[in-house]
C-alpha cells in the first residue's frame, strides 16, 4: 500500500514523464557546454564544435525540448495528483523556454550586426599584415584574407541581404556612432573607432604605450618592430579557440607628434558579432589612458 501511495503521489507515468522533460531541458542547456568543451580539448575542430554541433544541433536539440515541455506541463494536468509533475515540467518549459529565448536574441544580435570581420582606424591607408603573420594565419587554417580594400562576400546574401559585394570600409562607417549627427540615446552597432593623434608624444613614447597595453592584455605577440612602429598579436577566445590578430602601426605626425592605428582581423567567419569592433575601441582607450 505504501509503494502504491508513493506512486501515486510521485504522479505515477506522469511524473516520470515530466522528470525525463526536465532532464532533457537540462541537456539542451549541457549540449553547448560540451560543444564548446570538446573543442577546447581537441576533440574535434571548430567547424564541428561551432558549426555543427552549436549552431546546427544545437537549436534542434532546444527546440525539441520545449515541445516537450509542454506536452510534459498538459500531461501533468490531465490527473490528480498534480502537484510534482506540474512543477517538474514548469521547471523544464522555463529551463528550454529561458534557452530558446537566449537563442533567438543572439540570432537577433546578429542579423543588427554587420557582416564584418576586419576592422581598422583608417581605410585610406590599410595596416599591412608581414609575412610572419600571414604563415601564422595560414597555418591555423585560417581563410579570412587581409586586403586593402576588401568587399563583403557573397555568403552574407541570405541573412544580410543588399549587404554583399559593398566595400567593407563603407559599411564599418556607417555602423558607428557619429556623435556629430546621433544622440547619445541612439543605439549604433558599433563604437566610434578613430586614429589616436597626440602633437605632442613622440613615436617612441607611443610605440612602448601601445605595446606595453597589447602585453598587459596577454595576447600572443607575433612581431614587434619598433623601427617600423609595427606590432602584430593574436588573441584566441576561450572556448572554440577562435584567434583573432591585431596589427598596430604607429607613425609620426608634425615634427614632435604621432598617431596609431589598430586593424583587428578574424581567421574565420563572415560576422565576428561585434568583436573585432569593440577590441579596437577597448584598445584604442587603454592605449589613450596611458598616454594622457
Amino acid at each position: 500500500m505504501a509503494g502504491v501511495s508513493d506512486q501515486s503521489q510521485n504522479g505515477g507515468w506522469r511524473g516520470r514523464f515530466s522528470a525525463f522533460a526536465l532532464a532533457f531541458a537540462l541537456f539542451g542547456v549541457l549540449w553547448f557546454f560540451i560543444a564548446a568543451a570538446g573543442t577546447k580539448l581537441g576533440l574535434w575542430d571548430w567547424k564541428v564544435g561551432f558549426g555543427q554541433l552549436t549552431m546546427g544541433w544545437g537549436p534542434k536539440i532546444v527546440q525539441t525540448a520545449l515541445g516537450v515541455s509542454v506536452l510534459a506541463v498538459i500531461v501533468s494536468l490531465v490527473a490528480a495528483p498534480r502537484k510534482r509533475p506540474f512543477m517538474l515540467a514548469l521547471a523544464a518549459l522555463l529551463v528550454s523556454g529561458l534557452s530558446l529565448g537566449r537563442l533567438y536574441a543572439t540570432g537577433e544580435n546578429a542579423k543588427r550586426l554587420p557582416p564584418l570581420h576586419d576592422i581598422q582606424t583608417d581605410w585610406t591607408n590599410p595596416i599591412q599584415p608581414s609575412e610572419a603573420l600571414i604563415a601564422a594565419r595560414a597555418a591555423s587554417g585560417g581563410y579570412n584574407k587581409i586586403e586593402d580594400a576588401p568587399v563583403i562576400e557573397d555568403g552574407a546574401k541570405g541573412r544580410w541581404p543588399g549587404m554583399e559585394g559593398r566595400l567593407v570600409s563603407e559599411v564599418q562607417e556607417e555602423a558607428e556612432f557619429d556623435p556629430e549627427t546621433q544622440k547619445k540615446e541612439v543605439s549604433a552597432p558599433y563604437p566610434k573607432i578613430e586614429t589616436l593623434v597626440y602633437p605632442a608624444v613622440t613615436v617612441d613614447m607611443a610605440y612602448e604605450a601601445a605595446l606595453a597595453t597589447v602585453k598587459a592584455k596577454g595576447w600572443t605577440i607575433v612581431t614587434a618592430s619598433p623601427e617600423s612602429g609595427h606590432i602584430e598579436a593574436t588573441e584566441a577566445t576561450f572556448w572554440f579557440d577562435f584567434k583573432d590578430d591585431i596589427l598596430i602601426r604607429v607613425l609620426p605626425e608634425g615634427d614632435h607628434g604621432s598617431r596609431i592605428d589598430v586593424r583587428s582581423v578574424s581567421r574565420v567567419g563572415l560576422s565576428d558579432l561585434g568583436a573585432n569592433a569593440k577590441r579596437v575601441s577597448n584598445l584604442l582607450d587603454d592605449i589613450d589612458q596611458l598616454l594622457r
